[in-house]
């Protein structure tokens, strides 16, 4: 079978964020220009240059006469001339009045200017009315085209705070967002009120996101984010310079159009990665781990590799085809490279030394295959324009989590040998010029972290500690237990005292800092960073992302698993980063020795009793029979200082003489039909099966017996409010059978439920497992691959295993037993979210595989406008069932609405053979 990807669930989201880069510079250059950093020309270019130079520059202001900001000019010399315009250059255009004319603004934080031609004046601020015309006209060609169209203007005065912000919010609703839900929506999630006024005049927020006004009402829109090098853009600009807005518009649509007046001018798009499905990559090479050259893996680059026979091709049967001429550095050629192939190349450096008369070399740069090489000058073709529209294939990136130690050797040469001329899965953390990565390599059974598994070469391997088999140790503590009856130990040894020192040292350090200067801004799996337990500081280990809020780390000195919230983590200050890392984990994994796995399952019992015992004593002594290389486990026998080292009195003897590993037998249950249960077991009239961790026991209606938090003082949370008969409503489609029967959530509710998902993860994973009462058609807490849901056990099978129904998403899963928990009365409130819905418009019958398959993909994860036909109430409210029309309003020319579909192009699927 198909292997599964299991990258983090982060890996999926960030998937959009491109690895965006100006095309028109070589992959190992500095992406930004900046002016910031200006000095004067110490000894000044000869008066031909600088004349040359001042012409180049009137051109340019000639053509783009609403102004350049300077930033962008070296970058508009570069893609016209292809040669670099010197930063000194910049400095002197201020004293250069019959050249052009500057005008300092301020961009954020940073200092910038608008370049004009020479005495022009600078547009006089518009009115809005002018504003709002100017910018309607301005159609921006990164707009998605699928979106509605939208009404913008130049907004008004609003924090960049503000509209980061809602950016954020709307980054989450891919499909949009109800304006009139973002309030609430924002409030939530940053605890600050929202502008109200706001939602009077939408445009205000119109440089950074879309709005689709449904109807006639104002707050009746809905908002999408725009893509996001739009909004980084705008949100570059908004502040101190909207009366330039407009300028910079047209500016860069005068820019923008031409391009295709002066194909000389034609640049390559950047490099984009698939928004779906799984993302590979091959690394290339490395300089330093902030420095790894890579190019999308096989199956994306077919489109290079197409492009690379066109381009064979092309010039291997195209007579008239020439030779480049009057090269320059940065110049795209076509290159004639070894076995015949043909490749797009960058010039990097023009070399005068000839071997013979007419031959001399080129050096040049492989835009899609990263790396350089000298080639003769009969090589070098021009590049022809239908070559120019694939986006560079290799691009550069840092690793995530090695920037500190960049240039360390022994790292370098580890990552070099880990990752080069290999294919990888990448989870992409942030956008940026170079942008910071998570490498995985899933070739075997289980998905590795490459970039964790890499920080490990910078242990200190002189405070690694090796059990060695038949000695004894003593002072021994027991961190962990398992439910596989593994365990962790801490040995006294030369790393745990260096780490002891450490932690002291920053606990001393965090007594005269602000705690929070070290917030978590980046979490990522395989980061390691430090969390406050027991009043002392301790180093974890990121191993998976739940939510913004919520992750699970591993504690690297005691091998405990735990949810935590991001807030409660802390970067480690870079002064004591090296040492921190030094320190291997001191946790040591063993097993007791002649004990399963080895011999078979654990009980719950047995593993109850040994926590009870092993977990509660401060020191053991132990003795190593074995070590497990493979699997990084010590067989051992553990001994109360008492007993060391009289085996027959060790803790293996102890809980292997227990009466703890009889499994218990399979319980078969009937159920009544008022829905109480009783055994067939016995003949005793049960009330129900108590569950002690994961072990059944018979036990009697007995109040006083029974645990205070199995006992809900609220029973059920309000039903879902609906709209009326013949309203509109807004759902989203989280499962779908067939058009007789699938399951929606009210679309202005799924951030609260997204906040109750997160608040179970961090409760239940650090609540004490307590005994349950198990009953059929009762409520409860059920953990589901890594998620805790509200459920309904609709059915207690055999050997611990129930069927439960999702109250908020819809589906039936199967779990252990061991997996229910109480249903606490604070997470009874918000009403359940899942709809069971029936679609209207269509005749009722038995639908086929095919139409049911061709309904799912049409309408399953998608939102929709809903008309509400019907309501079906029920005295549970999970068993309510509403008959809806839905209505696709994503399309740019018309709302569809699906039964129509259904009745033109399913029917047909389900008519008899």
């Amino acid at each position: 079978s198909e292997k599964r990807l299991t990258v983090p669930p982060r890996f999926q989201k960030e998937l959009q964020v491109h690895l965006s880069r100006s095309s028109s510079v070589d992959s190992n250059d500095n992406l930004n220009t900046s002016i910031a950093e200006t000095h004067p020309i110490a000894s000044g270019p000869s008066a031909a240059n600088v004349n040359e130079e001042q012409s180049r520059i009137t051109e340019i202001l000639s053509k783009w006469s609403s102004g350049v900001w300077m930033s962008k000019m070296p970058q508009v010399y570069r893609e016209m001339y292809w040669e670099e315009l010197s930063t000194a250059v910049l400095s002197q255009l201020e004293n250069w009045p019959h050249v052009c004319t500057v005008e300092k603004v301020h961009r954020g934080d940073q200092m910038d200017g608008l370049l004009y031609p020479a005495k022009k004046i600078p547009p006089v601020a518009k009115s809005d009315t002018q504003q709002e015309k100017a910018s309607q006209n301005v159609t921006s060609s990164k707009v998605d085209p699928l979106l509605k169209p939208n009404v913008e203007t130049t907004p008004a005065s609003l924090s960049s705070d503000v509209k980061q912000k809602v950016v954020n919010i709307l980054l989450k609703y891919s499909s949009g967002l109800w304006a009139n839900a973002l309030p609430k929506l924002y409030q939530d999630t940053y605890q600050v009120k929202f502008p109200e006024d706001i939602l009077n005049n939408l445009e205000l927020l119109s440089d950074v996101c879309i709005v689709d006004y449904v109807s006639g009402v104002p707050r009746k829109a809905i908002l999408y984010a725009k893509p996001q090098r739009c909004i980084d853009e705008n949100l570059n600009v908004t502040e101190k310079v909207q009366r330039h807005d407009g300028v910079k518009a047209t500016a860069e649509q005068q820019y923008e159009e031409s391009k295709d007046q002066y194909p000389e001018n034609i640049t390559i798009p950047p490099l984009i990665i698939p928004s779906e499905g799984s993302v590979y990559v091959m690394v290339l090479e490395l300089k330093n781990t902030n420095e790894v050259l890579i190019y999308v893996g096989k199956d994306y680059s077919s489109a290079q590799e197409q492009m690379e026979d066109d381009m064979k091709a092309y010039y291997s049967q195209n007579s008239t085809v020439s030779l480049a001429e009057s090269l320059s550095i940065g110049q795209l050629v076509a290159v004639h490279a070894e076995e015949d192939a043909w490749l797009r190349a960058r010039i990097i450096s023009l070399e005068d030394k000839k071997i013979k008369a007419s031959n001399y070399f080129f050096g040049v740069y492989y835009v899609d295959h990263g790396f350089s090489e000298f080639v003769e000058n009969n090589s070098v073709y021009k590049l022809q324009k239908q070559f120019h529209s694939l986006p560079f294939q290799a691009a550069k990136c840092k690793l995530a989590g090695l920037e500190a130690f960049s240039d360390d050797p022994v790292l370098v040469k580890t990552v070099e040998l880990q990752t080069c001329c290999k294919i990888f899965a990448v989870e992409i953390l942030e956008k940026s010029d170079i942008p910071p990565l998570v490498l995985y390599d899933t070739s075997g059974e289980d998905d590795i972290n490459i970039n964790a598994t890499c920080l490990k070469a910078l242990y200190d391997k002189s405070l690694e500690l090796h059990l060695q088999v038949d000695a004894l140790y003593t002072n021994v503590r027991v961190t962990s237990v398992f439910s596989d009856g593994s365990l962790y130990c801490q040995v006294p040894s030369k790393g745990l005292s260096r780490l002891s020192e450490i932690l002291q040292k920053l606990e001393d350090y965090f007594h005269y800092k602000q705690t929070s200067e070290f917030s978590l801004s980046l979490p990522f799996c395989g980061k390691i960073c430090l969390f406050p337990s027991k009043g002392k500081w301790a180093r974890v280990e990121i191993r998976f992302i739940h939510s913004r809020r919520a992750l699970d780390v591993e504690f690297m000195d005691t091998g405990t698993v735990a949810t935590v919230k991001i807030s409660e983590l802390r970067e480690i200050p870079p002064q004591f980063l090296r040492e921190v890392i030094a320190v291997p984990p001191q946790a040591i994994k063993c097993c007791l020795a002649d004990l399963p796995p080895n011999t078979g399952m654990w009980t719950p019992d047995a593993v109850l009793w040994l926590r009870d015992a092993v977990m509660n004593c401060p020191e053991f002594s132990l003795k190593v029979v074995k070590q497990d290389g493979s699997k990084g486990i010590a067989h051992i026998y553990l001994f109360a200082p008492e007993n060391f080292p009289d085996v027959d009195r060790s803790v293996n003897q102890q809980i292997k003489n227990a009466d703890l590993w009889k499994h218990q037998k399979d319980v078969f249950l009937s159920v009544t039909p008022s829905g109480t249960s009783s055994t067939k077991v016995t003949s005793d009239a049960g009330s129900a099966l108590q569950l002690t961790s994961g072990r059944a026991e018979k036990s009697f209606s007995d109040p006083s017996r029974e645990p205070s938090s199995a006992a809900s003082t609220i029973d059920m949370p309000p039903p879902l409010p609906l709209s009326k008969t013949g309203e509109l409503m807004d759902f989203y489609v989280s499962v779908a059978c067939h058009p007789g029967h699938f399951i929606v959530q009210p679309w202005k509710e799924l951030h609260n439920l997204e906040a109750l998902m997160e608040e179970m993860i961090l409760y239940y994973s650090r609540a004490e497992e307590k005994p349950v009462n198990v009953e059929k058609n009762k409520l409860y807490a059920a953990k589901i691959e890594n998620q805790w849901y509200r459920v309904i056990i609709k059915e207690i099978l055999r050997n611990g295993v129930l069927l439960v129904y999702e109250l908020d998403y819809g589906k039936h899963e199967f779990v252990s037993i061991e997996k229910v928990q109480p249903l606490m009365d604070t997470f009874r409130k918000l009403p359940f979210q899942a709809i069971t819905a029936q679609l209207a418009g269509v005749k009722s019958q038995q639908w086929s595989e095919e139409a049911s398959i061709v309904f799912r993909n049409l309408v399953e994860k998608k939102p929709f406008v809903a008309q509400i036909q019907a309501v079906n109430e029920s005295t549970n409210s999970w068993d309510r069932k509403i008959v809806i029309f839905l209505v696709d309003t994503s399309r740019v020319d018309t709302d569809i609405w699906i039964h129509d579909f259904v009745s033109q192009s399913l029917v047909e699927f389900s008519k008899d053979d």
